[in-house]
Order: structure tokens, then C-alpha cells, then sequence
């Protein structure tokens, strides 16, 4: 029982000195109130994003533009190839009717 009457002291010793540290030290800063926005500033953030809006926007018209022409570019293509297939058989077919009407 003698153990703790002579902890009480010392335990009090060091807890006083930390006690008064944190009393003393500055208390925490108040967080900043939020700024309120001008309508200025909004007027000229939302022309911003209009503006790229307007820009996206004219963006993807060209692509569908680019895929459009893409698109016909490729039927045109096959249909190209058709004609060249097609010619091509009409070429060697009346070549086989000359080599047959020769013999």
C-alpha cells in the first residue's frame, strides 16, 4: 500500500508540467469561412464553360462529319471493288469466247 502513496507524488510531478503545456499552447486555428462567389466571377466562370461547351460541341459534329465520310468512303470503296471484280469476269470470259471461237 506504501508503493502507491509514493507514486501519487511523482505521477503528479509530471503530470502538472504537461497540464500546463497544453494550457499554454495556442489554441487551434478557426477554419476560414468559405468566400462568397461575386456574380461577376460566376457570370465569367459560366461564359467559360459555355465556351467549351460551344467547343466540344463543334467537335463532335466534325468527327460525325469524319465518320460520315468515312463511311461513304468505304461503300464507295466496295463498290469500286464490285466494278473491278465484275469487269475482270466480263475480261476473261471474252477472252475464253475469242480463244474458243480461234480454235
Amino acid at each position: 500500500m506504501q508503493k502507491s502513496f509514493h507514486t501519487l507524488p511523482s505521477l503528479t510531478l509530471v503530470c502538472l508540467p504537461l497540464l500546463l503545456i497544453g494550457c499554454a499552447s495556442e489554441p487551434a486555428p478557426m477554419p476560414k469561412p468559405e468566400q462568397i462567389i461575386s456574380g461577376e466571377t460566376m457570370l465569367r466562370e459560366s461564359q467559360g464553360i459555355a465556351s467549351l461547351g460551344e467547343r466540344w460541341k463543334s467537335g463532335k459534329q466534325l468527327v460525325d462529319r469524319g465518320n460520315a465520310m468515312v463511311s461513304e468512303g468505304e461503300a464507295k470503296i466496295e463498290e469500286g471493288n464490285r466494278l473491278i471484280a465484275e469487269g475482270n469476269k466480263i475480261i476473261r470470259e471474252s477472252e475464253e469466247h475469242y480463244k474458243n471461237i480461234k480454235k
